[in-house]
């Protein structure tokens, strides 16, 4: 495949915001001056550590050390080739790219054909929801209280009845038939290739930067022998264990109000956006599990306990054991957890037929925290009326007490316990204790086990870090310098900001920093990211964290200034040690000598230097 010209691969990333692309995916908030941090999504983290550096086009975690530019992010997030990087975010910027050979631009292949496949075939599925064989799925949508622009909206389409429908048009549009079976959206049989939804409604679903990775489709006829609902398969693109149905239209509102609603359909998930909470989310084939917390957290920058998390169930034993399942999640988010069961085990879609958009919404106020939701699950199958029921159920719900997280809310659930039990606060108190003791143990045997049958493993090397960097004020002018010139060397005065980078450093690791930096072409665009990328190692990561790191201002303008004082303060450091060593040298030479004429003639000169640096 040709090469994409260099210089149109910076462009390119000049154009894009950095920001912009990682913020779909992550909830970030500023973090001091031109920074921006979040929760990692390169791994779990209770609270963020991943800084985004937008004017510099950089990422760094200071948690697990991941870092690069929106080209790495995209790779790692999505799996793309470099190239397959740059032509998206090329497209996303509308630029035209130019590749080495002169050519045009060549056929993207690999996942951006997947993409391309099901974005055209949700369009296809969205246009014949228009023909009159559709019948059957506009009136499935409208007696559900869905009207046409509810449908388009959420891009809601009828797949025909035909064998290859879809098959014809997306081979007609150059896609091959490979790539239509990787992309889930047909299957091959003995007979050969034929469309996976035939004769059903289709939701488009989408990840979280909006593109098509897969559909959801449900029956319409009696003679469809499948499933009630059937969803693309794994794909590529398509991994049912992350994929959250309206997270796409739901993104902004969750990182806004870190609240999301969890529900169980995608008729449930139209019913709550039309109705005003734009928070709804479902899965999509799969129950509600690990890697959907992951994802959400991201999203709803889930780092204190003052988002919410609520659970939609219905009260049959199907929703209570899906309930029961969250509940086992619950300790994965920082935000408190509820449960709201509609009047009479209605889904919010039924519930939004029934009785209207504003009952939806009062759903909501009926929610209940979801420990006591599960308290009342676990007493439900004991008699309280008797002592050997009560101490039944005391012993099945203390546990759940004992697991809650926060202290300060355990005392509260003991007396909701004794309450439910008709029982002395402290007997429940004491029953939680024993739980609690018990767990820990359990806990600290199984953490041992682990331990144990773990082989021994060569201690790592200790690698350099912000925090590692000792404490002296030569290392702290040293470190803020080198943040300044990363970060700012641009503003910084020009002729100050080349003479400052000249000026070796004493401690080594930051002293690798700088000569990369210095080594570095100022000219060209990404220069910052070019220095850090070209550190060597093992001191790269500290490269990237000065890059990244929170500069101490309270203003643009206020790092900008510190960014030219903390260049100077180097130069009149190093003056400073020039004229002790000078001065050391004038008394080992006779004052009236050339060379202490020429000592004293330069200890002038350093003064003069000094004066002009202060008086800047």
């Amino acid at each position: 495949m040709p090469r994409i010209r260099q210089s149109d691969v910076e462009e390119v990333k000049t154009r894009v915001n950095i920001a912009d692309v990682i913020g779909e995916r992550v909830a970030l908030k500023p973090a001091g001056v031109g920074s921006m941090k979040g929760l990692c999504p390169f791994h779990d983290e209770r609270s963020p550590s991943f800084h985004v550096r937008p004017q510099v086009g950089y990422y760094h975690c200071f948690g697990c050390g991941e870092s690069g530019d929106v080209y790495s992010f995209l790779r790692a997030m999505d799996h793309v080739s470099f190239t397959e990087a740059v032509e998206r975010m090329a497209g996303r910027v509308g630029y035209t790219l130019h590749y080495e050979d002169g050519g045009a631009a060549p056929e993207t292949t690999g996942r951006s054909r997947l993409y391309a496949a099901n974005a055209a075939a949700a369009e296809y599925y969205r246009s014949r929801l228009l023909t009159p064989e559709a019948d059957a799925a506009r009136r499935f949508l409208g007696d559900r209280g869905f009207d046409a622009g509810a449908a388009a909206h959420f891009g809601v389409g009828y797949a025909p009845k035909g064998w290859s429908s879809l098959l014809d048009h997306l081979t007609a549009q150059k896609f091959s038939r490979d790539e239509l079976v990787q992309a889930g959206l047909v299957s091959q049989g003995q007979r050969g290739v034929y469309d996976r939804f035939r004769g059903r409604l289709v939701w488009p679903i989408r990840d979280v930067t909006g593109q098509v990775i897969g559909f959801g489709a449900r029956k319409l006829y009696d003679d469809d022998q499948g499933p009630k609902y059937l969803n693309t398969p794994e794909t590529p693109i398509y991994k049912k264990a992350q994929v959250l149905y309206g997270l796409d239209l739901a993104k902004r509102d969750i990182s806004r109000s870190h609240r999301v609603v969890v529900v169980e359909g995608y008729t449930d998930v139209m019913a709550c956006h039309l109705a005003g909470i734009t928070t709804a989310i479902a899965s999509c084939g799969t129950a509600f599990g690990s890697d959907h917390i992951s994802v959400l957290r991201r999203v709803m920058g889930d780092d204190s306990a003052s988002g919410e998390v609520v659970f939609t169930f219905d009260p049959d034993a199907a929703g209570q054991k899906a309930a029961l399942r969250a509940f086992a999640d619950e300790k994965r988010f920082a935000a408190q957890t509820y449960v709201a069961v509609a009047p009479e085990g209605l889904d919010p879609c039924d519930l939004r037929l029934q009785r209207g958009d504003g009952a939806v919404r009062a759903l909501m106020d009926t929610k209940a925290p979801m420990f006591e939701f599960v308290i009342d699950q676990r007493l439900k199958d004991f008699d309280l009326s008797s002592v050997e029921g009560r101490a039944g159920a005391l012993r099945a719900a203390a546990p759940i007490v004992a697991d809650i997280r926060d202290p300060s809310l355990r005392p509260g659930y003991v007396r909701v316990l004794a309450r439910r039990l008709g029982l002395d606060i402290p007997e429940v108190q004491s029953a939680v204790e024993r739980a609690a003791r018990g767990a820990d143990r359990v806990e600290a045997r199984e953490k041992g086990r682990t331990a144990g049958s773990e082989p021994e493993r060569a201690p790592l090397a200790a690698s350099v870090t912000l925090s590692s960097l000792p404490n002296t004020r030569d290392v702290a002018l040293e470190r803020g310098a080198m943040m300044a010139f990363l970060q700012y060397g641009h503003r910084i005065e020009p002729d100050l900001f080349l003479r400052a980078l000249q000026t070796p450093f004493g401690h080594p690791a930051l002293e690798a920093v700088r000569s990369a930096l210095a080594a570095t072409d100022l000219s060209q665009p990404g220069w910052a990211v070019a220095a850090v990328e070209a550190v060597r190692e093992p001191f790269r990561s500290l490269g990237a964290e000065l890059l990244t790191a929170e500069f101490p201002a309270r203003t643009e303008e206020g790092a900008v200034a510190s960014a030219n004082d903390l260049a100077r303060g180097l130069l009149v450091r190093e003056l400073q040690r020039e004229k002790d060593e000078l001065l050391r040298g004038i008394q080992r030479v006779p004052a009236d000598s050339d060379e202490g004429r020429r000592l004293r003639y330069r200890l002038r000169e350093l003064d003069a230097d000094r004066q002009r640096l202060a008086d800047a």
